[in-house]
């Protein structure tokens, strides 16, 4: 009899864990192939677009003692050779975007399923509450594998080409590095989890420390003097690993004690608490904020508040960071018959600034997908956790619910798009750059047509399969990416070329946008999206 006890109370424990690792596995391994196209492309278009030593000592030169970039971008080393050219061009992008997933995918599968009343399903059974909580770490830990393992294969495959030549241990180094953010914000969320009463404030909370650890680390960059401050970040520990420039495993000690410090911390919290409990409580009493909540439509506004809100500053950034290397990069790169030819390619005619920032914009475009992408997980999320059900079953048409996300999703598209060419104006403008506004507006507003598309196909996609509409947005999206840098360097199948939306796109400013392609993506796009729509209206509503 306690043989069987003890049977059931690992098996309890074990369904935590297979559950968790199911729900961190598979965006890990779709995040993973972003992580490596990311990766692999730079690596690529580093020795296509900088051939010859006298580009890439112009280039060295053109950033050599910029405190901005050293700032925004960390240390830069080597940047005269591909692997110094990758770790500046990729590693801050990649770890910012693995702490934000690390710190969102850990606070969904323990705060988000306590929320929604699951958890207690889990804890009913023969298991404890802190060793759920061990088996959901352990579950995050197969996800931050699914992560790893597709970024170090695309990494480690560019790496042997023989115009890179970077060996396979420094590329793997260079993954683990990167990815170590994931992992750090992954035990960051787990702890949030278990001292806050929402999900909502253990986001926050999470956010507030990956934010206080960049500004951390850009007063260190800031300043030589002020350069020790980096080991009180986080992210500064990852600078110091120096990956692809001269590998330091040192770095690795306090990323694996902050980790296993806040893991076991959040293992003993939640064994000391109870369910729907939390260290750090809610306020019972708060003033009531009515605004948007007179109807359906503006409860989907202020509930995808945060989320557009937090796009348009992220994009913001990325356009002033846009505009503000564009100079240096685009002299750099001036004269370089390799970008004439990647550009000519992607259909431009243009070389130098407006080359670069045509390239930039491209890549831009990409970056608007995963955006909207947002929305389709969203949706279906809303559907999974039983939250639509309350307003179905009240006077509100399927067809109103949804098509007021569409509106919420071509809304944060196009709100994006404009966004990113206004603030790369503002970067461009201080570096005299001579790219009109009116030029980068109009590349801004360029980017939109293919996630419009994207966009149409994840609705659709939500229509017909809402359990896999969220791998479908997010796969055509990783296909694009790779489709993409494809083409950019070689000389492919144009029926490959084809599949991928980005490849309709022109790559304005270095040339005038297609906008004869761009209304067919949009048109596209929004037939798929009202197919969707309507298909939606006639199926039944489908839970996790």
């Amino acid at each position: 009899m306690r043989r069987k006890e003890v049977y059931d109370e690992r098996g309890a424990s074990r369904a935590v864990a297979r559950t968790t690792a199911r729900r961190a596995a598979r965006p890990g391994v779709l995040w993973g192939l972003v992580f490596g196209a990311t990766i692999a492309a730079t690596m690529s278009q580093y020795s296509s677009l900088f051939p010859s030593a006298l580009s890439r000592a112009a280039i060295a030169a053109s950033i050599k003692g910029n405190v901005g970039f050293v700032a925004v971008f960390g240390p830069i080393h080597g940047i005269d050779t591909v692997a110094g050219y990758t770790a500046y061009k990729t590693q801050y992008t990649l770890m910012i975007l693995g702490a934000i997933w690390g710190l969102f995918i850990s606070t969904r599968v323990l705060r988000g399923e306590e929320d929604a009343g699951r958890w207690e399903l889990f804890l009913a059974g023969r298991t404890t509450r802190g060793r759920a909580a061990a088996q959901a770490a352990f579950g995050l830990g197969v996800g931050l594998v699914a992560l790893w393992i597709p970024t170090a294969v695309l990494a480690v495959a560019a790496g042997g080409g023989d115009k890179v030549n970077i060996n396979a241990s420094a590329a793997v180094f260079f993954v683990t590095a990167v990815v170590s953010a994931a992992a750090m914000f992954m035990a960051v969320g787990m702890l949030a989890s278990q001292l806050f009463a929402t999900r909502h404030d253990a986001n926050l909370a999470g956010a507030a420390v990956l934010a206080g650890s960049y500004l951390v680390r850009m007063v260190a960059g800031s300043d030589p003097a002020l350069a020790w401050l980096r080991w009180a970040s986080p992210l500064g520990w990852i600078e110091e690993l120096r990956g692809l420039t001269g590998s330091r495993p040192l770095g690795f000690v306090p990323i694996v004690l902050f980790t296993a410090v806040l893991v076991v911390a959040a293992v003993r919290v939640a064994a000391r608490r109870d369910a729907d409990s939390s260290i750090i409580a809610s306020r019972d009493i708060a003033r009531a904020r009515l605004l948007l909540l007179g109807g359906q439509a503006g409860l989907t506004v202020r509930l995808t508040r945060p989320a557009v809100l937090g796009w348009l500053a992220a994009f913001s950034v990325i356009g002033v960071v846009f505009g503000l290397v564009t100079q240096a990069a685009g002299s750099a790169a001036k004269g370089s018959e390799t970008l004439e030819r990647v550009i000519a390619r992607l259909g431009g005619h243009n070389a130098g600034v407006v080359a670069y920032l045509g390239l930039v914009f491209v890549i831009a475009a990409g970056l608007v997908a995963i955006a909207v992408a947002g929305q389709v997980t969203a949706m279906r999320n809303e559907e999974a956790s039983g939250h639509l059900d309350n307003l179905l079953v009240r006077s509100v048409a399927r067809w109103r619910w949804l098509g007021v996300r569409v509106a919420v999703g071509i809304g944060l598209v196009l709100l994006t798009s404009i966004v990113t060419g206004i603030t790369a104006w503002i970067g461009a403008v201080t570096q005299n750059t001579g790219v009109g506004f009116v030029d980068l507006v109009r590349a801004g507003i360029n980017v939109a047509p293919p996630a419009v598309f994207i966009f149409g196909i994840g609705v659709l996609a939500y229509g017909l399969w809402p359990r896999g509409a969220v791998a479908v947005t997010y796969g055509l999206v990783v296909w694009s990416f790779l489709v993409e840098t494809i083409a950019s360097l070689v000389d492919s199948n144009h029926w490959l070329r084809d599949t991928s939306p980005l490849q309709h796109l022109r790559p304005a400013p270095a040339t005038p946008p297609n906008w004869t392609a761009a209304a067919w993506l949009v048109g596209l796009g929004l037939v798929a999206a009202l197919i969707g729509l309507a298909v939606f209206g006639r199926r039944d509503l489908q839970g996790a």
